[in-house]
């Protein structure tokens, strides 16, 4: 009990975790105000992880409160895989940082450089790097990080945002499709039947 103990009340560790995976939204655009919305969003998720990760066990908290009996490590709160690989959900979550931050970058990279940088009306179509193999690198990518968090430390707030934010970001993915369908026309219709949007090959 001692080393799950000592997870908790850093509040330094809070305010870190925070600030390192809200970095990454500077790396994704913001057309217009409903943008901020998934991203908010996201930023529920990061400190709802980086809370329960280090600052209390608000999950266990509540759900023992409720169910009147303490809740066992690895259920809805701490290292969920710690009992049957140990720590493979940390590994698997460093993993998924890893992938999900080349993709962010890499997707970044090649749409700054031929989209955003430009002016109004002259940006070009974006089809090469990652954007060779899906549309929306920044949101697989961001998905990808949360679902990371999400298996190293499964909590109540985790697992009901994580659903609700993949919902937002397929959501805005679309309306981003109809504003460079609009834009494009025929040349962006024939970059979505070459590719996929999230996930090469699949989906």
């Amino acid at each position: 009990m001692e080393t799950l103990e000592s997870h908790f009340y850093n509040w330094f560790g809070v305010l870190f975790f925070i600030v390192v995976y809200a970095v990454v939204l500077l790396f994704l655009p913001f057309y217009r105000r409903m943008d901020k919305k998934p991203a908010a969003a996201y930023l529920a998720f990061v400190f709802a992880f980086a809370l329960e990760m280090h600052g209390i066990p608000f999950s266990m908290w509540v759900i023992s409160w409720i169910i009147g009996r303490n809740l066992p490590e690895g259920i809805l709160w701490g290292h969920t895989l710690v009992d049957t690989i140990g720590f493979g959900g940390m590994y698997f979550n460093i993993a998924c940082a890893i992938i999900a931050l080349t993709l962010i970058i890499n997707g970044w990279f090649h749409i700054h450089k031929a989209y955003w940088s430009k002016d109004a009306g002259k940006g070009s179509l974006v089809t090469t790097g990652i954007y060779r193999y899906i549309r929306h690198p920044q949101y697989t990518g961001l998905l990808l990080l949360s679902f990371g968090m999400m298996v190293e430390w499964a909590t109540l707030p985790l697992l009901l945002l994580y659903p609700v934010m993949v919902t937002m970001y397929v959501r805005l993915a679309k309306r981003e499709e109809a504003d460079m369908l609009e834009e494009f026309g025929d040349e962006y219709r024939i970059y979505q039947e070459k590719t996929k949007m999230f996930i090469p090959y699949i989906i």
